[in-house]
């Protein structure tokens, strides 16, 4: 136990006020010393001799005078082989694992470890004896699952090291000694497989953080072609509830060509997180025929459980990610949803009673959002390998409001933005991405003449839309209509998508490209109607033409018998 203990002075919910003795920091970890169990907490607050601890469990049964015990360490995870395919709590507690040892009814102060202590892992040694290596440098690795997992230097330590010993191949548990390594001014490390890190530091372990340039595929045709995402770089989602902001993040984590999937779940619905647990395990993974769960980590925090671990949850992951990005790995991490997380914040606030920003929000809330989102990027490491992080957040929205706080603070920072609209989901137009309202700052791999023409042909068919519920069709010319029925054209063949379709929920770059080609050969087209119900009857049937294409043809192969029935259309539309 430790020396440094305190005394409970004030309870406010799940923030307590401490009376200590000695040194303490910031982002300190504590116990509250319940009988036989110890409840985690984080010192958030010091003010003299008091200090604001955000206890990670429900306070049921605390009162003033018990005892709380610091630690000396920081809120931190555990990093090593072992974490793929786990599910975790915002404290990196293995749900499932705790789950089998106590039931559905999880207990208040039960801390487990979050790698096994019992396993051993066939280790192949990389660095060689008298060898200089640095915080990040590889001296060996295992297999964990599809993947070479990096034994590494840890990142706590600075400085050159020379490699005093290093273990044979073979079996070892993680808490073995794997090597030794030698400071500068003589102090011997020794080194295991397994390290801990701070989860509120970025771990800046590399050489040089370059500029994302590479598209990041998703397979989502309205992301990849009209709004892309860089492979390091960030985007958002904000739309009201039910729009498909889940659905979204679960498509994208499926068939992006990224190495590993990170789910945060940091307060969504409990009814949500279930969903996504159950179809995870049994789902095919598209890139290895294996189970997707192989090469994701899911980080669930739901909105029944305490507001503390809420907040920390999403640092977790970010931490965890940033572990695997050091190994060359290119990772992708979805949090669901950043607006729950910003909500925690508020209520950690209040309780500190600290003056309120923005719709009682902190005042530092962007600076908070800025700095989740600057952890992605793109690194060059020591070794030459370059690994990346793709952050991807949700945002929702109270009424699909894009005006509040948190939908502002994000989009002062991210690079791009998939806006989700009501009425698109409403007519059951999915993926809901609502074209004239979002954006990005990245590059397509489609040509970028091709997507302006495109978007002037959806900015002028949503015009003349609006005209026409003013108007009415009689009032509209021939050649307005025209270019309204292109734009619902594109939107039905190109724009959306269907999810649970075996060919259509992914379309792989190439496709993309010579798809939208054909289609913007159809917007460049002058077509020559004497009336509005023969252009109509004419794209109808066109648009069925290029559905079948994409959902029949492609699957099957036979899609230049169906190129065959388009140009036949085409021809006869002139």
């Amino acid at each position: 136990m430790s020396d440094n203990i305190g005394s409970i002075i004030k309870i406010i919910g799940n923030m307590i006020g401490v009376r200590f003795k000695g040194h303490i920091m910031q982002n300190e970890v504590a116990y509250v010393l319940l009988g036989k169990r110890r409840l985690k907490s984080e010192v958030i607050k010091i003010e003299g001799d008091v200090a604001y601890l955000q206890v990670f469990e429900y306070t049921r049964g605390i009162k003033v005078g018990d005892a709380v015990e610091f630690s000396g360490k920081m809120l931190s995870v555990e990093l090593g082989p072992g974490i793929l395919s786990q599910i975790y709590d915002g404290l990196q507690n293995p749900l499932p694992e705790i789950a089998k040892e106590f039931g559905f009814f999880l207990p208040i102060g039960v801390e487990l470890g979050a790698i096994s202590y019992d396993k051993k892992w066939k280790f192949k040694p990389k660095a060689k004896k008298g060898e200089i290596v640095i915080a990040g440098s590889r001296l060996g690795e295992v297999d964990e699952g599809i993947f070479k997992h990096k034994i590494m230097v840890p990142f706590t330590l600075r400085g050159e090291y020379t490699v005093e010993d290093i273990a044979m191949q073979g079996d070892y548990k993680v808490t073995h000694i794997i090597a030794k390594l030698k400071s500068a001014n003589g102090k011997v490390e020794d080194v295991s497989m397994v390290f801990e890190w701070p989860v509120k530091i970025p771990i800046t372990a590399y050489k040089e953080k370059l500029s994302p340039t590479e598209t990041l595929t998703t397979k989502v045709r309205v992301i990849d072609t009209f709004f892309p995402i860089a492979k390091g770089g960030t985007y958002c989602i904000p739309g009201p509830f039910g729009a498909g902001k889940t659905v979204i993040q679960q498509l994208t984590s499926r068939y992006a060509e990224v190495d590993i999937v990170i789910v945060a779940a940091c307060g969504e619905r409990a009814g949500e997180v279930v969903e996504t647990l159950r179809e995870f395990p049994h789902l095919k993974d598209p890139k290895t025929g294996k189970s997707l769960m192989d090469r994701t980590i899911i980080i669930c925090n739901t909105s029944s459980m305490p507001v503390a671990a809420r907040e920390s949850s999403v640092y977790t992951a970010t931490t965890i990610a940033e572990y695997y990005r050091q190994m060359g790995l290119d990772v992708l991490l979805l949090a669901d949803s950043t607006s729950r997380w910003a909500q925690a914040m508020r209520e950690i606030s209040g309780r500190l009673e600290e003056i309120p920003g923005e719709e009682a929000y902190p005042a530092y809330l962007e600076s908070r959002i800025a700095q989740f989102y600057e952890r992605a990027g793109i690194v060059k490491l020591h070794d030459g390998d370059t690994g990346s992080l793709t952050i991807g957040g949700t945002v929702s929205p109270a009424g699909g409001n894009f005006e509040e706080p948190v939908t502002q603070g994000t989009l002062k920072v991210v690079g791009a933005f998939h806006g989700l609209s009501r009425d698109r989901a409403n007519a059951r137009k999915f993926p809901s991405i609502d074209p004239l309202e979002s954006w990005t700052k990245y590059k397509s791999f489609v040509e970028q003449k091709l997507i302006d023409g495109a978007k002037r042909i959806l900015f002028k068919g949503h015009e003349v839309d609006q005209m026409m519920k003013v108007v009415g069709e009689e009032g509209t010319s021939i050649e307005d209509f025209i270019v309204y029925l292109k734009s619902e054209f594109l939107d039905s063949v190109y724009m959306q998508q269907n999810g649970f379709d075996p060919v259509d929920a992914a379309t792989i770059a190439d496709r993309q490209n010579y798809v939208f080609s054909k289609v913007a050969g159809v917007l460049d087209k002058k077509f020559a109607f004497g009336e509005k119900s023969a252009a109509r009857e004419f794209f109808y049937g066109l648009r069925q033409a290029f559905i079948d294409w994409n959902y029949k043809a492609w699957g099957s192969g036979g899609f230049k018998e169906q190129e065959k029935k388009i140009d036949g259309l085409l021809d006869g539309g002139r």
